[in-house]
Order: structure tokens, then C-alpha cells, then sequence
């Protein structure tokens, strides 16, 4: 699948709009390990966030390894590598996925359900999982799901599913390091200023005083 083209479907709304991240915290689960997997990202975070983040993180793992490698391959289908950036799992959102599911584990069903039937459907078709079916086949089968308004109605199963690993996947992408750089965003930055042109002053009239144009202008772009 065309990059360009998935995130122009993204930004059309022919995709439902990336998935809110809310918190709702899962108690069922038992942390595993000594030490608790930490929040690396904590700059001027909340302790209380941070402390259900990293109590999150150390929680056993919910998909198995199985479907994480099927969560990481539909991921890079999605959004592929290319010339201006890396893709989804270079990006880290399987990682992401992982940590929603449990975040928010009404995810959890349909997430799992949802690779399951594309297990099942693909074993049908190529008597093999997703998984190891080869690039043209998993393309294939991901274009009978993708696309909500052409999908055939035996579908709507798998359609809901892509809907949502789609939306999981932009959310993750476009939070993540990799993405925020692939749209351009840089942020707050500082600005250089050398005061109004000269040809602007000539226009009114007006001019630096020498104290003004020491003190108040000048702009060293050693320093």
C-alpha cells in the first residue's frame, strides 16, 4: 500500500480519525520482574502520569509474540518506510499498541479477535497464517479490509478490525520522534531578528539612532 496514499486516505476521513489516548487503568493484570520498565519521556510530566505509565509498562505482556509480529507487519503496511522517514515499527508502534491495549483494554477484544480472524481468513485462502503469507498475499488480503466503502458485507468484521489497527497505528506513528519530524513540525523555536529592513525605513522616513543600532538591533550570530 502507497504511503502517501494511506495518509492521504488519513487526512481525508475516508480512515475514522486516530484513536483518543485516555487513561484507564487495567488492575487485573499482576506486574512481572523486579524492576519496573520506566518512562523515559518524563520532562515536566505529571509524577502521578508517569507513575501509571511505568506501573503499565511493567505489566506482563498482553499480545504474544505470534501476534506482535502480525501487529507489526499490518503496522508497516500502513505506513511504510520511505525516502522522507521510517515506517510504523521503526517508529516503535507495536510498542505503542502493546501499551494501549492495556491502557485502555476495551482495545483488548477486538484487537485479538480481530488477528484472529485474519489468521483464519488467511489460512482459508493460502493455508497459512498472515504472518507468513507473502508480501502480494497479505496486500491482497489487506485490500479486501481496508477500504470501508467497496469492503464486501462478509468482511465487516475484518473492516472494523483494520479500522482500528489503522487508527492505533497513525496515533502511534504521529506521537512518536519519527513522525513528528515526517510532517514538519519543529516546534517552538528562537527567532533571529536584525530589526525593520532598510528599505522599510526609507519608506516612513525613519532610522536607527547609533545607540539604538549598538544596543537594540545588532544581532551576533557567533554568540
Amino acid at each position: 500500500m502507497d504511503r502517501r496514499k494511506s495518509l492521504k486516505l488519513i487526512a481525508t476521513g475516508v480512515i475514522a480519525a486516530p484513536a483518543v489516548i485516555a487513561g484507564c487503568k487495567n488492575d487485573d493484570k499482576q506486574e512481572v520482574g523486579n524492576k519496573p520498565a520506566e518512562n523515559k519521556f518524563n520532562l515536566d510530566r505529571n509524577p502521578d502520569e508517569l507513575k501509571y505509565e511505568n506501573e503499565l509498562l511493567a505489566k506482563e505482556k498482553f499480545f504474544t509474540e505470534h501476534e506482535m509480529a502480525t501487529i507489526t507487519i499490518l503496522a508497516d503496511i500502513i505506513i511504510p518506510k520511505d525516502e522522507v522517514s521510517g515506517s510504523a515499527a521503526d517508529a516503535k508502534v507495536p510498542e505503542f499498541i502493546e501499551f494501549i491495549v492495556k491502557d485502555i483494554p476495551q482495545h483488548q477484544v477486538p484487537m485479538r479477535g480481530g488477528l484472529r480472524w485474519l489468521d483464519m481468513q488467511c489460512l482459508r485462502r493460502y493455508e497459512k497464517a498472515f504472518k507468513d503469507c507473502s508480501v502480494q498475499q497479505q496486500i491482497e488480503m489487506v485490500d479486501q479490509i481496508a477500504y470501508p466503502a467497496t469492503a464486501k458485507p462478509e468482511m465487516s468484521q475484518g473492516v472494523q478490525f483494520f479500522s482500528l489497527m489503522r487508527n492505533l497505528t497513525a496515533s502511534g506513528f504521529y506521537t512518536s520522534e519519527i513522525g513528528v519530524k515526517d510532517v514538519g513540525y519543529i516546534g517552538n523555536t528562537p527567532a533571529q531578528w536584525n530589526g525593520v529592513p532598510e528599505d522599510v525605513l526609507k519608506q516612513y522616513n525613519l532610522s536607527y539612532t547609533e545607540k539604538e543600532l549598538k544596543e537594540c538591533v545588532s544581532f551576533d550570530n557567533n554568540k
